[in-house]
């Protein structure tokens, strides 16, 4: 397939970029900018509870990003009940952000894993009300299958906690789910380093979603220009095709037809 063909669908909508990007934790807004850029991201993601969109006229996250560049993604971190995300959801869509949203609920504040239930019952009333769902979720293929069968346009599983840096701690139950659903799979929170990022395109997923891993770093800016590089060339590698594993070696250069 021609790279230039390669494209992330989601839910009608096309996009170059398989990396989505978060707007948190940077030191600066010009700093998230140069940062952004760099990423070649596309869609990107908005706190919705932690960005001012009540007053515009003071200074707000959203005054550095232009909306004819990038495909907002606002989110609900922080959420901890449906009713809570699903009054975020209709608070950015009142606001003019977005209807296509990152829906999270909270379900633990030390390890920030999601409450499935929750999640189940804002996702089926959001995608009723016309939403374009994205839900962080489980690594579960079960999970999975029921927000695929509600109507989510992706499913974004953790590869480990948020924020964590651990990379991806169960790539087993991230085949599975690939295997299992027919949407795009987006590994969303725990990737650290460029390799993690590679390790989830080389999976198959469609794309990656971090924040911490470029915010956090050392050098934000060359963080971001690392993990573009990392989901395309996993991505590719993917598309190419691995050479299955082999416990013993296999000559590069084959003996037969040799002289003796």
């Amino acid at each position: 397939m021609p790279v230039s063909s390669d494209t992330l669908k989601i839910a009608g909508r096309e996009f170059s970029s398989r990396l989505m990007v978060g707007t948190g934790k940077y030191t600066s807004f010009e700093q998230m900018v140069q940062a952004l850029e760099i990423s070649g991201a596309e869609i990107i993601t908005v706190a919705v509870r932690r960005v001012n969109i009540s007053d515009r006229n003071k200074e707000s996250l959203l005054d550095y990003i232009d909306p004819k560049k990038y495909t907002l993604l606002p989110n609900t971190a922080g959420c901890y009940t449906a009713d809570d995300a699903i009054r975020t959801c209709r608070l950015a869509r009142e606001a003019g952000l977005s209807d296509f949203v990152k829906l999270e609920v909270l379900g633990d504040e030390k390890t920030l894993f999601p409450d499935n239930e929750e999640l189940l019952k804002a996702a089926k009333i959001l995608v009723n009300e016309g939403f374009t769902v994205l839900p962080y979720c489980s690594d579960d293929v079960i999970l999975c299958k029921k927000l695929e069968d509600i109507g989510c346009a992706a499913v974004m599983p953790l590869g480990a906690p948020i924020g964590s840096g651990l990379g991806i701690r169960n790539p087993y139950n991230i085949r599975i789910i690939l295997e299992n659903v027919s949407v795009p799979v987006i590994v969303d929170a725990g990737v650290g380093a460029a390799s993690d990022a590679a390790i989830a395109m080389e999976l198959g997923c469609a794309g990656v979603l971090m924040n911490t891993a470029i915010a956090g770093a050392q050098n934000p800016v060359a963080m971001a220009e690392a993990m573009k590089l990392a989901v395309t060339a996993g991505r590719l590698s993917y598309l190419a095709g691995r050479i299955p594993r082999k416990l013993y070696a296999n000559a590069s250069s084959p003996l037969d037809g040799m002289i003796s």
